[in-house]
């Protein structure tokens, strides 16, 4: 094939994973990989569409591209092209519309500008773009998007390029089977589908015979991993078989639902030397009427009882989570009730979101939005309150004795490493290149600037 290809991904952690895929993929067609901001002969552009932001970021990338190579392929994949593929057809210079788990398309989109055996199917109708048929978007595009309601697996597993050689994500499931009011994610995935665990401990296996030392177990809707399965497993039974197996000397969770992280679980983890003192738990809101709004399946009551029981079993662990701000009908007096019910936790940091527009979804078409400078404001304030958080849970970490997995030199500081240790604190530390990728014993010492500096012990 000998194409230069640039790929650029939009949006999650999931997002990246298939990237690194995609890329994974290509390779063994004997493509070499550019930076999307150079000329290349394909631009693969894999979208989000979470918000309309994220749309209108997809669609300036897609006109970059072309400026930047007028005689380039376009192919625009991920999320975007799935939901609204019609849309992404009719954006100037984009070639190819390449819906989600449809790999064998993409690749021959890429190398040939052809989609191989597909019958084509007239242009006009939407729905002839999710029956799974390749056609002549509106715009000329070629388009070839699924449905995935009819999606039964996860297509993609192992990725080995993400991250360098230190950690390696792994998605062991697909899909959500949730109706949050805010989110387009089930109608771009589909349902909640999961990759059997013989199939996941063979991929386990593969990455860390590749070098890997920790695996990141990641999904969509991670926490309803094998309710589909035959029998059923739960996310706790496909830890303790991983962990217990040997493959791999240190194991992480990505995001989970306040819901789905059962005691068991918990159980598991706090039982375990391989699973990562580690938990990110989306609350998403602190006050029960925008949660109810949300369409959220718990109550603060219960988050806080979760959160209690999760310090309890995992004392030293990192607890994080996700906030969005400035939902459809947050007061100031509903903020301010979020606010202090997150500073009454024991979290060790927040992601932060102001909430914005998604077409599609019933939270765009609710009254009472709110304004884009009250909830930048808002967005502040709870970041303030995170980065309190933050200082006094790491403040408390210096002293301790940590494992740190180096990862790579640390950006300006010169003979410096960073690596993070198995309650997910990132630290700096001094020491050679024979260090990079492996496991040692680090003392903390100072916490300023705001970085956690620490020393190797023999």
């Amino acid at each position: 094939m000998s194409m230069r290809v640039a790929i650029k991904t939009l949006g999650c952690k999931i997002n990246q994973y298939d990237s690194a895929v995609i890329q994974e993929r290509l390779a063994r067609e004997s493509c070499s990989f550019v930076p999307f901001e150079d000329p290349a002969d394909v631009y693969v552009l894999n979208t989000c569409t979470v918000t309309d932001r994220a749309d209108w970021e997809a669609r300036q990338l897609v006109r970059k591209a072309r400026r930047r190579s007028p005689a380039a392929r376009v192919v625009v994949t991920g999320c975007y092209a799935q939901v609204s593929p019609e849309e992404v057809s009719r954006v100037p210079g984009v070639d190819f519309v390449v819906g989600l788990n449809r790999m064998d398309e993409l690749v021959r989109y890429v190398g040939d500008g052809e989609a191989g055996a597909t019958p084509a199917v007239p242009a006009g109708n939407p729905r002839d773009a999710r029956a799974g048929g390749r056609r002549a978007g509106s715009g000329g595009a070629a388009v070839s998007v699924g449905n995935p309601r009819d999606e039964r697996g996860v297509a993609v597993l192992g990725a080995r390029r993400f991250l360098g050689r230190t950690r390696a994500f792994l998605k062991v499931q697909e899909g959500c089977n949730f109706a949050c009011s805010y989110c387009i994610i089930p109608t771009a995935r589909g349902r909640s589908r999961s990759v059997p665990p013989e199939r996941v401990l063979e991929q386990v296996r593969g990455l860390a015979d590749a070098g890997f030392s920790e695996i990141v177990l990641t999904g969509i809707h991670l926490g309803g991993y094998g309710y589909d399965l035959s029998p059923r497993l739960p996310l706790s039974g496909l830890v303790r078989r991983i962990a217990e197996s040997g493959l791999v000397s240190r194991l992480r969770l990505s995001s989970l639902d306040p819901r789905e992280v059962t005691d068991e679980l918990l159980a598991v983890m706090a039982g375990s030397e391989v699973i990562c003192p580690h938990l990110h738990v989306c609350v998403q809101a602190g006050e029960d009427g925008i949660l109810r709004k949300m369409r959220r399946n718990y109550d603060t009551a219960y988050f806080a009882r979760l959160m209690a029981r999760a310090r309890g079993k995992l004392p030293r662990a990192a607890l994080g989570t996700d906030v969005i701000v400035g939902f459809p009908g947050e007061t100031e007096q509903a903020f301010g009730a979020s606010l202090d019910f997150l500073a009454d936790l024991p979290l060790t940091y927040f992601h932060v979101f102001p909430y914005s527009v998604r077409r599609g979804t019933p939270a765009a078409d609710m009254a009472d939005q709110v304004a884009s400078a009250e909830k930048k404001e808002r967005s502040r304030r709870a970041r303030d309150l995170g980065a309190r958080k933050k200082h006094e849970f790491y403040a408390s970490q210096v002293g301790r004795r940590v494992s740190v997995l180096v990862e790579e030199p640390a950006a300006g500081e010169p003979g410096g490493l960073k690596g993070y240790s198995r309650n997910y604190l990132p630290v700096l530390l001094s020491g050679g290149p024979d260090l990079v990728h492996r496991e040692v014993s680090v003392r903390l010492q100072e916490w300023s600037g705001g970085r956690l500096w620490g020393e190797v012990e023999c």
